[in-house]
């Protein structure tokens, strides 16, 4: 184990690893605060929807940080539903965390039949020494059905780092363990990674892709099933959405399979049109490349037309994006499609190629916060006169307490802003935050604070 986390923690993909706090390298206690190991595991494994997600632990790991994203899944999800062996401290006296395990595995299987049933390590049973391992192998032949331990404790790491765990427990014991079905004549596979279906926009991009012939074998995770994710390894293209965390999987893949792969983004008209492109040319089919110029001249014009009332009511607006990783640059692009200007962006978790998007779109003098610090944030907004802030939702009150309007942009929002479509609900959110009538009043000054010689007016 502790051979394969040092290969983890030096991807030569990611260019995180030895930054303390964003990294994915041994942090010092306390370092974690804001998501550790086991958090960012879970967060890219539990959309997985057939699949029974059970956190072998106190039931405190469970509950603090159970389906806090917006990924919606079109079946009924196992992942709404918190399982926990609920280690007490008489469990761990007495020893009995690996047949509660056992006997929890039990239960499920007869309860609610998962395809699948991924086991989380905790700190608890890891300090202890709990053999999940062992336990898990008792438990798949005892009840028939694959027992997959993710073993992610929260001290090993990041949040990244526990990415990174969950995505190389897919390539080593789940990809490649299943055949899938045979396409149609002219259909070809691709697979996405790093696609979370936040607030539903992977069905937006499927539609497309569906149109254009080309059939998802998995979205790693987004209304994934086990099923699915089995079959990744006979993708002839893997792209990568949105997400550093997840580069092994990619990289691995591409060792393992000689799967091509690269970095694209959903977020804003450009964007997709140029993700499509990149897809098709990969694939290298000529009437597959006339159809989605075509599709995307269809689309580009639709969604233009729809655009234009929204973009008047935008134009010259500034903005103060702060968010991280590739939304730093792609979300830029959705704006300046938008006829937005971006007066700075976040870049605490983005990479130098993210910075080189970000000089390329907004230019060479482009301001970048790494300072998560409200007072500053504020006061960037005040001396570039922002209209509005986008942001994640740590960022919300900062902006409220501030009179400023603003837009979640991160995994907790309930609108879908990725594609053509996307484009438009974007537009719309952003409208609907700049001239809500709740500004007027909030800035103004209350009745009895127009005073004259004593007297109110009001």
């Amino acid at each position: 184990m502790k051979h394969s986390m040092r290969i983890m923690m030096d991807e030569p993909l990611c260019e995180h690893n030895h930054q303390q706090k964003s990294g994915c390298q041994p942090p010092k206690p306390g370092a974690t605060a804001g998501g550790c190991a086991f958090d960012g595991a879970q967060i890219a494994l539990l959309p997985i929807a057939d699949v029974a997600h059970l956190v072998h632990g106190p039931i405190g790991c469970a509950g603090s940080s159970w389906d806090n994203r917006g990924s919606l899944s079109s079946i009924p999800g196992l992942f709404h539903l918190g399982m926990t062996t609920d280690l007490t401290e008489q469990d761990v006296i007495m020893g009995r965390g690996e047949s509660k395990l056992v006997a929890a595995v039990g239960y499920i299987q007869q309860h609610y039949h998962p395809a699948a049933v991924f086991i989380y390590n905790t700190c608890v049973p890891a300090m202890e020494g709990d053999d999940i391992q062992a336990a898990a192998r008792l438990a798949e032949q005892r009840y028939q059905l694959p027992v997959i331990v993710v073993d992610a404790a929260g001290f090993y790491g990041s949040k990244n780092l526990g990415n990174r765990i969950a995505g190389e427990v897919m390539v080593d014991k789940v990809i490649g363990t299943r055949e899938p079905d045979a396409p149609p004549p002219g259909v070809h596979d691709i697979s996405l990674i790093g696609e979370f279906n936040i607030a539903g926009e992977f069905w937006s991009i499927q539609k497309l892709l569906d149109e254009l012939g080309i059939r998802v074998l998995a979205s790693l995770s987004g209304d994934a099933r086990f099923g699915e994710i089995q079959t990744m390894h006979r993708s002839e293209l893997n792209m990568v959405v949105c997400s550093r965390s997840m580069m092994n999987v990619a990289r691995k893949l591409e060792d393992r399979y000689q799967i091509p792969w690269f970095e694209g983004s959903f977020y804003g008209m450009r964007a997709t049109s140029e993700a499509l492109r990149t897809i098709v040319q990969h694939l290298a089919d000529d009437d597959l490349t006339a159809r989605c110029e075509a599709l995307i001249i269809r689309e580009e014009q639709r969604i233009s037309g729809q655009l234009a009332e929204y973009r008047q009511q935008l134009a010259g607006k500034r903005v103060l994006l702060y968010t991280g990783g590739v939304k730093s640059w792609s979300v830029v692009s959705a704006l300046q499609d938008l006829g937005l200007d971006v007066v700075a962006t976040g870049t605490r978790k983005s990479t130098e190629a993210d910075k080189a998007r970000i000089r390329e779109l907004m230019g060479e003098d482009a301001l970048m916060l790494d300072d998560p610090n409200p007072r500053h944030l504020l006061d960037i907004c005040y001396h570039y006169r922002a209209d509005m802030m986008v942001a994640g939702g740590r960022n919300r009150y900062t902006a409220l307490k501030a009179r400023l309007p603003f837009l979640d942009i991160n995994q907790e929002r309930e609108h879908a802003y990725a594609g053509y479509d996307g484009m438009l609900e974007l537009a719309h959110q952003l409208c609907q935050t700049l001239h809500s009538p709740i500004w007027a009043q909030v800035r103004s000054r209350a009745s009895w604070q127009h005073s004259r010689g004593g007297v109110l007016h009001g």
